[in-house]
C-alpha cells in the first residue's frame, strides 16, 4: 500500500489497544473471502486526521460539551441561526478544509484499484474520501466542500464562498473557542452579531452547505442507488462508525436481510454489535494497513 507519511493525530481518538493478532487475521480472512466489498465508513476514520466526532467516549463532542449540531428546521427558519452558522463556520473552514487523508482513507482507495471493493459510502461530509483519491463514492450525507441555493439550486464551491464573505466581513475578526465535528467553532452570541452573510448570486435566495443537517432525510433518489450497490455486494464492512443514525444502519438491516457477511472495525460499542459475523475494537488507521 502507498501509505500516508504524516503521523496520526489522535487527539480525538479514544484509547484503545493494538491490534489482536488473531483479529488481524480474522480480518484478513473476512476481507479475503470477499469478492464484491461494500464499506461504510464513519466519524471514526477520521478522527486520525484531526477531526473529532460526535459520540466518541471521553473525546466526542458530546461528551467534552453540551453542543448540539445544527438542525435542519432551524437553519431553514432562522436568519440569525444561518448566521451563527455561517460565522462560525468561516472562522474553522481554513482548518477544516486543510485536513489531509489518513493512511485507512488510502487503503481504502488502494482496495478500490485492486478491484476489491465494490462500494464505498461514506457518512462523513469532509471529502477526505475523495482527496485520498476514490472513485466509487456515495457521500451519503453530502459535503462541505459544495455549497448551494434552497430556492434556485444554484451550486457554488465552499472555497469561493469564503472569499465572499472575506470581502463582506472585512473588518470582522474572531477568536474561536475549540473546533467541532463539522467545520466550525464555537463563538459567542456577541462575536456573531456583525457578522454579515451573502445572499445567492443568482436568485437572492439562502445559501446552505450540501450536507444533510440533523433532522433533514437523505434523498431517496440517493437511497435507491446506494441499495443498488449494496445489492451488486457479497459483504459489508463497516469502518469508524458506532451506525446510531438511521440514515446509514437501514444498510447494515439491509445487509442482514440479504444474509451478507457483516465486518465492523470501530472503538466502542456499535448498533450492529449483536448481528455482526465479526467486531474488532481497533483504530482504522492501524488495522486496515495490515490487510493485504
Amino acid at each position: 500500500h502507498s501509505v500516508s507519511r504524516t503521523p496520526p493525530n489522535l487527539a480525538f481518538v479514544p484509547a484503545c489497544l493494538p491490534p489482536d493478532p488473531v483479529e488481524v487475521e480474522e480480518l484478513q480472512r473476512f476481507v479475503s473471502n470477499s469478492k464484491r466489498l461494500f464499506v461504510m465508513t464513519g466519524a471514526g476514520i477520521s478522527t486520525e486526521s484531526g477531526i473529532p466526532d460526535y459520540r466518541s467516549e471521553g473525546v466526542g463532542l458530546y461528551t467534552r460539551t453540551d453542543r448540539r449540531p445544527m438542525q435542519h428546521t432551524e437553519f431553514v427558519r432562522s436568519a440569525s441561526a444561518r448566521q451563527r452558522y455561517w460565522a462560525r463556520n468561516f472562522v474553522g473552514w481554513p482548518q477544516f478544509s486543510s485536513h489531509q487523508p489518513n493512511t485507512a482513507h488510502l487503503v481504502l482507495r488502494d482496495w478500490e484499484k485492486l478491484g476489491k471493493l465494490h462500494w464505498l459510502v461514506t457518512q462523513n461530509v469532509d471529502a477526505l474520501h475523495t482527496k485520498a483519491g476514490s472513485q466509487r463514492l456515495t457521500e451519503l450525507h453530502g459535503c462541505t466542500h459544495r455549497v448551494f441555493c434552497l430556492a434556485c439550486g444554484d451550486q457554488i464551491l465552499r472555497s469561493e464562498l469564503q472569499e465572499h464573505f472575506e470581502a463582506l466581513n472585512p473588518t470582522w475578526k474572531a477568536e474561536a473557542f475549540g473546533v467541532a465535528p463539522d467545520g466550525d467553532v464555537f463563538l459567542t452570541d456577541e462575536q456573531v452579531h456583525n457578522f454579515q452573510v451573502p445572499a445567492c448570486r443568482k436568485c437572492g435566495g439562502i445559501l446552505k452547505p450540501d450536507v444533510t443537517f440533523f433532522g433533514d432525510t437523505v434523498s431517496q433518489e440517493k437511497v435507491n442507488f446506494v441499495h443498488q450497490r449494496l445489492a451488486e455486494s457479497d459483504s459489508m464492512l463497516v469502518a469508524g462508525s458506532s451506525m446510531q443514525v438511521y440514515s446509514g444502519y437501514r444498510f447494515a438491516l439491509a445487509a442482514r436481510e440479504k444474509q451478507l457477511p457483516i465486518a465492523v472495525l470501530n472503538i466502542g460499542p456499535t448498533r450492529l454489535d449483536h448481528f455482526t459475523s465479526l467486531k474488532l475494537n481497533s483504530r482504522c488507521g492501524e488495522l486496515l494497513p495490515l490487510i493485504v
